[in-house]
């Protein structure tokens, strides 16, 4: 006889490195979610910048149901016509020339890290090894990647971590100066900085980048994990600054909550990725290649990255009606449907106080890092839904002032 699984199993059988909220929440559509008890939530959260398109939207779905009576996986020992259709949208539509397919995010940038040292091999010896990342970045989290990642408490207490790896500071162009040489493979950045606050880079920052990598022939790496497949109102974000990496990863967004993740490159730097020297047992797999394609096109059309905009201007509104009564934010950024509100300094580090509140208020959000506020909601968010999700947000804030 079956029984209803409770919180408290969480914490009975699971690792405890997660601390969930007290609900399980147990159906989706569109923005909206209900809970065991059936109560309702709007989804300002978006599974981390993961549900583009909100929750079982019948696009995604008739693409899982369709591929899902066809063909799920195969193994990398075959092709099949998802993953191969899926390479060619990204390459058609970036400035890609070709695609390795994996299943997150994390792998995507291990792979593009790997890449990128390996292309430093094969062209310029093996004392070109070193990686500039930057403080408070975030590229995942097996060992590679959080040592790349410049948040240390990440990486603590695993042992040794790889070398080869210096921190500057983002949107600090002459900090990673300070850092480039000769023996540097390969800067790893993201176009706006997610888990260290929402903080978009600037676009003399990102071309200074570009210009310094062509000068000590280094690579640079654009993690588009979050902001890319719509979330920025472009399909990826380097469309917005006009700055065009050699490599690019894709998560989140792309398989719209089904597990895909992709690294795109150009032509000459993928050539170091040759046969044998790096795999992914479920990348490329026909079912999540489908879904993400149908993901993909759906996104990429002028109506969803135009409304975008149009979404993140009403946030903008709501959050800024929201201050000017309670005065709780210093500062609200952010691009597209990736916004962040910095807490002001009366309420410094208390962003994560605002989440229990606002579940209870019946409202899913974020935050990234103690003192910023995060919203990632689907990219076709209702206009009525972003209005009722603002109104028990505010009181959750007004709970929030009445306990200071």
């Amino acid at each position: 006889m079956s029984t209803t699984p409770t919180r408290q199993d969480f914490d009975h059988y699971m690792t405890p490195n997660y601390a969930p909220q007290q609900i399980i929440p147990v159906r989706g559509e569109g923005s909206r979610l209900w809970d065991q008890q059936g109560r309702e939530y709007i989804d300002f959260a978006g599974g981390i910048a993961v549900n583009s398109l909100g929750h079982c939207h019948p696009v995604l779905v008739n693409a899982l149901k369709e591929q899902g009576e066809k063909l799920w996986h195969l193994s990398n020992i075959y092709t099949n016509e998802p993953a191969l259709k899926l390479a060619k949208k990204l390459v058609e539509r970036t400035f890609a020339d070709k695609v390795y397919l994996c299943s997150s995010g994390g792998e995507a940038n291990e792979a593009a890290l790997k890449l990128a040292r390996r292309y430093a091999v094969d062209h310029y010896g093996e004392k070109k090894d070193k990686i500039i990342s930057f403080n408070q970045s975030f590229h995942g989290r097996t060992l590679f990647t959080v040592s790349v990642g410049g948040q240390p408490k990440y990486s603590q207490g695993f042992g040794p971590v790889p070398g080869g790896i210096l921190h500057a500071e983002f949107n600090d162009l002459e900090s990673v100066r300070a850092l480039m040489g000769d023996d540097t493979c390969a800067v790893m950045v993201e176009p706006m900085q997610g888990e260290g606050g929402i903080l978009p880079a600037t676009p003399e920052f990102l071309k200074g980048l570009r210009e310094l990598c062509d000068q000590h022939n280094a690579l640079l790496v654009f993690d588009e994990v979050q902001t890319g497949v719509g979330r920025c109102g472009t399909l990826y974000a380097y469309e917005r600054y006009g700055v065009t990496p050699d490599i690019l990863t894709s998560a989140k967004s792309l398989g719209g909550g089904f597990p895909v993740g992709a690294m795109l490159s150009i032509d000459k730097v993928a050539k170091s990725l040759a046969f044998g020297t790096h795999g992914s047992t479920y990348g490329g797999n026909a079912l999540g290649s489908a879904i993400a394609l149908a993901a993909l096109e759906f996104i990429d059309t002028p109506d969803v990255l135009e409304g975008v905009q149009k979404r993140h201007d009403l946030f903008r509104e709501h959050l800024e009606t929201i201050n000017r009564k309670h005065g709780v934010f210093k500062e609200i950024r952010g691009m597209g449907l990736l916004i962040g509100a910095q807490m002001s300094d009366a309420y410094e580090g208390r962003a994560k106080d605002i989440l229990p509140l606002a579940i209870e208020e019946g409202l899913m959000a974020l935050i990234a890092g103690p003192n910023v506020l995060r919203m990632a909601p689907s990219l076709v968010i209702p206009e009525a839904d972003i209005a009722e999700g603002m109104a028990r947000l505010e009181r959750a804030i007004e709970r929030l002032v009445a306990s200071a």
